[in-house]
C-alpha cells in the first residue's frame, strides 16, 4: 500500500524539478549550524509562507546526511478527530520527488501501545506530515519514516511513543507544528515570542492549542526533552507576514533544535 501525495500543486510544487529548486533555494539560504539536532519542531504551511523557516531547522542535518537513516515524523490533526495518536498501513509515503520506506518494524512496536490505531484516514488528506518528506528527502541519503499523527492524545502518551522509538544518532525526531494564527502581525509576533519561551523552557503544560497547532505532539516532546534534560533553542520565528502573506492576519512559524 502506498500512500499518494494530497498537497502536492497546492502546498508545494508537483514538478519534481520546480520542487527540487525551491527546496535547494531555501536550504542555501539557511545556516547549517555546527551540531546537528536529535530532534526538530518546523512548520507545515505552504512552502512560500513557512518553507524557509522549516529549511532553518533542516538545514542542520547537512552533517549527518548519511547517518540519519530513520525519521519518526508526529504532526497534528487538521481533517480527522480521534482520540490517541493513529499510524498507517503504507509502505511507502510518496511525493513528487519518490517514494518513502516507513519502518514497518516501528510502527508495528507503538501498535500495541492500548492508545496507538491504524487510522488511514487521517493519514489520507493529512498535510502536517506530507510537507516535511521533501525536505527530509533534499537533506539525507537513505532513510525510512514512522509517520504518526496525533488526535486527542496526552503528552504522556507522546512522549512514551517517542521515548520508545528514540533510537541512537541514527533517529531523528520532527514534530510537525505551526504557531498563532490569523492574528495581526505585531500581535503574532508577540504571542509566538511569548510561545517560543514556554517551549525553550520545556514547559509544556503551559501550551495550548491557540499558541501552537501541534500542541500534542510538541508537548510530548518537550516532557521527554525535560526527563532527559535536553536543550531547545528557537532558530527562526517568523510569520506569514515575514515571506508571502499580508500583514493584517498571519500565522506563525518557529524552526526549534532539541539536542
Amino acid at each position: 500500500m502506498n500512500r499518494q501525495p494530497a498537497v502536492a500543486g497546492s502546498f508545494y510544487p508537483a514538478n519534481p524539478g520546480q520542487l527540487h529548486l525551491m527546496l535547494d533555494q531555501y536550504l542555501s539560504d539557511a545556516e547549517s549550524g555546527d551540531k546537528v539536532p536529535k530532534a526538530i519542531i518546523a512548520p507545515h504551511a505552504g512552502y512560500i509562507y513557512s518553507g524557509p523557516i522549516a529549511a532553518s531547522a533542516y538545514a542542520r542535518l547537512k552533517k549527518a546526511h548519511d547517518r540519519i537513516t530513520r525519521v519518526v515524523l508526529i504532526g497534528p490533526s487538521h481533517r480527522v478527530a480521534f482520540r490517541g495518536l493513529a499510524v498507517s498501513r503504507a509502505e511507502t509515503f510518496t511525493t513528487p520527488l519518490g517514494p518513502v520506506l516507513v519502518d514497518q518494524d516501528a510502527v508495528q512496536t507503538i501498535a500495541q501501545l492500548p492508545f496507538v490505531e491504524y487510522i488511514e484516514q487521517a493519514h489520507t488528506y493529512e498535510h502536517s506530515l506530507e510537507v516535511h518528506l521533501p525536505f527530509l528527502q533534499e537533506m539525507l541519503d537513505s532513510f525510512e519514516i514512522v509517520p504518526i499523527v496525533a488526535g486527542d492524545a496526552s503528552p504522556e502518551q507522546v512522549s512514551q511513543v517517542l521515548d520508545a522509538l528514540w533510537g541512537g544518532d541514527e533517529t531523528l525526531i520532527v514534530i510537525s507544528s505551526d504557531l498563532s494564527h490569523y492574528h495581526d502581525y505585531v500581535t503574532a509576533q508577540h504571542l509566538d515570542k511569548s510561545t517560543s519561551k514556554v517551549i525553550e523552557q520545556l514547559q509544556y503544560e503551559l501550551l495550548t492549542p491557540e499558541a501552537a497547532c501541534g500542541k500534542v505532539p510538541v508537548s510530548g516532546l518537550l516532557k521527554l526533552a525535560r526527563k532527559k534534560s535536553l536543550s531547545v533553542t528557537t532558530i527562526d520565528l517568523r510569520n506569514s507576514g515575514d515571506t508571502a502573506g499580508d500583514k493584517a492576519s498571519v500565522v506563525g512559524y518557529g524552526a526549534y533544535v532539541i539536542e
